[in-house]
């Protein structure tokens, strides 16, 4: 946010050469950074760009952190340019949680229709819904909903109804709780109307939906808030080291990960043996961080050198800075003599032509929950490697919400020797498709 020539930046990710194209293209100056909390599920670049900008740095006092910062608390205020920018403490997703309510000129003319408010709410008030409270420890769990409940109804009393909102997460990030039914229009007057927190018939309802509605969220977390705690350093996206053919043989011998970016159904049509598929997109980073071995050698295989570069920024984010290696080109290049594997791809429909196999549901067990496959298997993604051992010697056929983790979990289960097929489809046309459909 800005006022035309000085810019506030909040809740930066560590490829800071975004914002500083973005503060170019604005003609601004980035006077001050402000982190709303330590990080669960990225690794900030809020330090860097202080350092390259010299910018202030504005963090919560309470938090035992490493680096040089500004350090601030409830009902603090500093101004940036023309900004007006109150500090108010919200805990619930973290403890020491802060929220930024900032206020420009606009609010000061009768003319302007609108009260120039902007809240920055960072993982407490989310659109629809509020961050997860269950990610300190399970013994903070409760109180921290209860926190989160009466910090979403603190910031909701302290502006107008045109207030914009501007959460750090969105829903689709692990950080997320339970969704609300409706859709928001980012300002706390929509918020008020759908969010569960302002809509809830009061905080122990509120505490029951929030706590049922928590499920499993990426390992890698664990590794974020010490990495935030400590600074996040500067990042390097030069391209990796180039792989041969003998060498990439050698890594997957070894047991590494080499994992190829391209299309699911491409992967699935012929790939080198031993090698896992996750799909370029914009999940890529969060279920390979979450799968991948915590310090395990990564070496990615993509046709292009703008996937591999893509695939860098996305998981510098997720502290993963360096890949051991790539290969890039023709799919059929990277390993001309290695054997090559691949395995069937379906949609629900057809299903049953296939002989109606046993079908693994790799969705989490709250999904699973709601509703599924009359017999499916469930075994979320994230337990699948090592669960393998589990599944019927037979084919099984696996499936998701919408094929991509489907087709992340097909590949590690024909890494590991499973017969498998791939369900590449939306589980919301099973039903149509003639499949009986159970919930528990």
């Amino acid at each position: 946010m800005h006022d035309g020539e000085r810019a506030l930046v909040i809740d930066p990710q560590r490829d800071i050469d975004r914002v500083l194209a973005a503060a170019e293209s604005a003609g601004v100056e980035i006077d001050a950074i402000a982190e709303t909390h330590v990080h669960n599920d990225y690794v900030s670049g809020g330090l860097t760009l202080s350092r390259v900008t010299g910018a202030r740095y504005f963090h919560a006092g309470d938090e035992p952190l490493r680096f040089d910062h500004i350090a601030v608390h409830d009902g603090d205020a500093f101004t940036v340019g023309a900004l007006h920018v109150d500090v108010v403490h919200t805990p619930g997703h973290t403890p020491h949680h802060l929220s930024y309510v900032v206020r420009s000129g606009a609010g000061d003319s009768a003319d302007a229709g609108h009260s120039g408010t902007a809240v920055f709410s960072g993982g407490s008030l989310l659109y629809g819904t509020v961050g997860r409270t269950d990610l300190i420890s399970p013994d903070a769990t409760e109180e921290l909903t209860r926190a989160q409940y009466r910090s979403a109804h603190r910031l909701a009393d302290r502006v107008p109804d045109d207030a914009e909102v501007y959460p750090t997460h969105g829903f689709g990030s692990f950080c997320a709780s339970a969704q609300s039914d409706g859709d928001s229009d980012g300002t706390m007057g929509g918020e008020r109307a759908v969010n569960l927190a302002l809509t809830a018939a009061g905080e122990d309802a509120f505490v029951e939906q929030l706590l049922a509605g928590l499920d499993a969220f990426p390992a890698y977390y664990a590794h974020m808030g010490p990495m935030n705690l400590a600074g996040g350093v500067a990042i390097d996206l030069m391209a990796p080291a180039p792989v041969d053919p003998t060498e990439l043989a050698r890594r997957i011998h070894r047991g590494e990960w080499v994992v190829d970016l391209r299309p699911r159904r491409d992967f699935a049509a012929s790939h080198v043996a031993g090698t896992i598929g996750v799909e370029l997109g914009d999940a890529f980073s969060t279920y390979l961080a979450w799968l991948l071995p915590w310090g395990m050698p990564l070496t990615l295989l993509a046709e292009s050198p703008d996937d591999i570069a893509e695939a860098q920024r996305q998981l510098v984010r997720v502290g993963i800075d360096r890949p051991s290696g790539a290969a890039v080109g023709d799919s059929a290049d990277w390993a001309p003599d290695a054997d090559r594997s691949s395995y069937p791809v379906t949609d629900f429909a057809g299903l049953a032509d296939e002989g109606d196999p046993t079908v693994l549901d790799v969705r989490l067990e709250g999904q699973h929950g709601e509703s599924h496959l009359d017999g499916a298997i469930n075994v979320p993604l994230h337990e699948v490697a090592g669960r393998a051992h589990e599944l019927p010697d037979e084919r099984i056929a696996v499936h998701c919400t919408s094929g991509y983790r489907a087709s992340i979990a097909a590949s590690l289960l024909d890494r590991a020797g499973v017969d498998v097929l791939l369900i590449d489809d939306h589980f919301s046309n099973a039903a149509a498709s003639g499949r009986s459909l159970v919930s528990d």
